[in-house]
C-alpha cells in the first residue's frame, strides 16, 4: 500500500482550478482512482463517475487491437459517446 500513499502524497493539482476559478472536466480523477484502488467503489463513483468505464474502454481498446472481437469496434464506439456524455453532464453539474 505503500504506491497508495505515494500518490496521496502527489497529486498534481488543477491548472484550470487554480488559474480560472473552476474545476476542469478531469477534476477528481485522481482522488477517483486512489479511492478504486482502497477498494472504496461508490467513494470513487461520486468523486468521478466516469472513471470505471473510462477504465473498462481503455482495457478493451488493446484487447480488440489484439484479439479482433467480432462486436468490439461497436461496443468501443458506445463506450467512447457514454464516457463523453457523462463527463460533459458531471462537468455541468459542477459549474451549477
Amino acid at each position: 500500500m505503500r504506491l497508495i500513499h505515494w500518490l496521496e502524497q502527489h497529486l498534481l493539482a488543477c491548472p484550470y482550478k487554480k488559474h480560472l476559478g473552476f474545476e476542469c472536466m478531469g477534476c477528481g480523477m485522481q482522488r477517483a482512482f486512489i479511492a478504486l484502488l482502497k477498494g472504496n467503489l461508490v467513494e470513487s463513483f461520486f468523486l468521478y463517475p466516469p472513471l470505471i468505464t473510462l477504465i473498462i474502454m481503455f482495457v478493451l481498446l488493446p484487447l480488440h487491437l489484439i484479439f479482433k472481437f467480432k462486436h468490439g469496434a461497436t461496443w468501443l464506439k458506445y463506450l467512447f459517446i457514454f464516457n463523453l456524455s457523462v463527463i460533459v453532464i458531471n462537468f455541468i453539474i459542477k459549474l451549477l
